[in-house]
């Protein structure tokens, strides 16, 4: 089980899927890796693991419960994992076990074939994975795991193509869903995107090896060169006589995930050659247009909220401050809590600057609302330090749908704008008023003209309901798609 405690602050965002990494032609491999993967571990807490080969010792793998900081920093476990060649994931469980992840869930996960062993990492989800899993368990594959990522090791063992690469093609024209996925052989280092590149995966270059990661700001920490994206439906072998690029499967206009941009990777990474920090400066930028209001203050609700606060604040020539303060420290290093102090809710995470907030008429600029619970403590607390007014932005539009590519995400019922307007929502929260930005307004920030409604630029499902690709094992769970308009 998860030794990482949840808090009620955390369980009213959208839950961030995995992040992968992977290096070849560098000494210690590993702990690149374990560099790596700590500058993604906003992109999941529950777990990591890394898997390294060496000539001499073959493979060598550590899966471990936990934040990378507390299980591959020290040396005994380093010298575990010798190699040139390197693969890394840290994981937030997005398919497989819920609340008690097993080890055995924990990736790369690893295999062996007639031409040798390969590990894999993935990022994303797939979504016919139980019709997938059922056919091949039908077929006499046994599962070690509950994930849906295992699938893939088990297609590539039934595939016959002669090398691990043209398995690997083959396996995933199989799969449906998103995925950026890093892999390894003995000498390769692979890494591939699916056809509509909903999840990110980028390049670089460290001395005379190569580096693969979810976002640029894992290659920053190791000292890497940002080269380029790996491109939507691309597959890279890199040895070390350099790479191959091919694209294996059916072409198909791109839809990354626009929420990449508003709240999943770090400000300081970069998708699309644009800034994640200056996306969401934009942002606020142009909700502070769709939605002004007259008050004294922006503050953000941190820290996801801060750019889009600052935008909003210089749009709109309304002071910014920090009315809001997170306590840097609560986590895992805080003791168990006793019932009464798990009853302060977001206390525990938020406090006010009371003496920036009194008397004020504030507005608060989030990034998203989803069950809308959080909301009404901070608007509480707010209150409470002597708030004349409380303003609601969000730099996003309201999350009506459930995501199946990768990303944790409550059932429709429980979504607020699910079963709510705006003036709905602005009542339940007990707010002065509450406006989120326009999905054309996100497109326009995000650097694009209005959304194409006939052909969305972006993956934007969660706001539109619109699903580039069907999550066919949902519906056969008896999911309702949203009706053709």
């Amino acid at each position: 089980m998860s030794n990482l405690p949840r808090h009620p602050f955390d369980d009213d965002k959208l839950r961030e899927e995995c992040g992968v990494f992977g290096v070849i032609g560098t000494m210690d491999a590993a702990s690149f890796t374990a560099l790596g993967l700590h500058a993604l571990q906003h992109r999941g807490q529950e777990a990591g693991g890394i898997v390294a080969h060496h000539p001499e010792t073959g493979f060598n793998s550590a899966r471990r419960f936990g934040y990378v900081r507390d299980n591959f920093t020290s040396q005994k476990v380093m010298d575990t994992l010798p190699g040139n060649l390197a693969i890394g994931h840290v994981r937030y469980s997005t398919a497989g076990s819920k609340g008690a992840t097993a080890i055995r869930d924990v990736q790369p996960f690893f295999g062996e074939f007639a031409m040798g062993g390969a590990a894999i990492a993935h990022n994303g989800n797939i979504t016919n994975a139980d019709a997938l899993r059922k056919e091949l368990i039908e077929r006499g594959s046994i599962f070690q795991s509950s994930s849906d990522s295992e699938c893939i090791i088990h297609l590539m063992a039934r595939s016959l193509q002669r090398n691990i690469p043209e398995r690997m093609e083959d396996a995933l024209r199989r799969v449906e869903g998103a995925f950026s996925i890093v892999a390894m052989t003995r000498t390769k280092l692979i890494g591939v995107r699916d056809a509509l590149g909903v999840r990110p995966l980028v390049l670089g270059k460290i001395g005379d090896g190569y580096a693969l990661a979810s976002e640029t700001c894992a290659l920053d920490i190791i000292g890497a060169e940002f080269l380029r994206e790996i491109e939507p439906g691309e597959m890279v072998v890199i040895t070390d006589a350099g790479i191959e690029s091919s694209y294996p499967f059916r072409k198909a206009k791109p839809r990354f995930c626009i929420f990449e941009h508003v709240y999943f990777s770090r400000p300081d990474s970069i998708l699309g050659g644009r800034s994640v920090y200056e996306t969401r400066e934009a942002i606020g930028r142009e909700l502070a247009k769709e939605a002004p209001v007259d008050a004294d203050l922006v503050c953000p609700v941190p820290d996801s909220g801060t750019p889009a606060a600052i935008g909003f604040s210089l749009e709109s020539g309304i002071p910014y401050g920090m009315g809001i303060i997170r306590n840097q420290y609560m986590g895992r290093t805080f003791i168990e809590p006793s019932e009464q102090i798990r009853n302060m809710g977001v206390r525990l995470k938020l406090n006010v600057n009371r003496a920036l907030i009194q008397g004020k008429r504030i507005i608060l600029v989030d990034d998203s609302v989803v069950r809308g619970t959080t909301s009404r403590k901070i608007k509480e607390m707010i209150l409470d330090a002597g708030a004349a007014e409380v303003h609601f932005r969000i730099a996003s539009p309201p999350t009506a749908w459930p995501c199946f590519y990768g990303v944790d995400t409550p059932q429709r019922e429980k979504l607020l704008a699910a079963t709510m307007s705006e003036e709905e929502m602005r009542e339940h929260l007990a707010v002065d008023s509450l406006k989120f930005i326009s999905l054309n307004g996100l497109y326009r920030a995000v650097g694009r003209v209005d959304r194409d409604p006939s052909q969305p630029q972006y993956c934007d499902a969660c706001f539109s309901g619109e699903y580039p690709v069907r999550p066919s094992d949902r519906i056969a769970e008896g999911f309702v798609m949203k009706a053709a308009e």
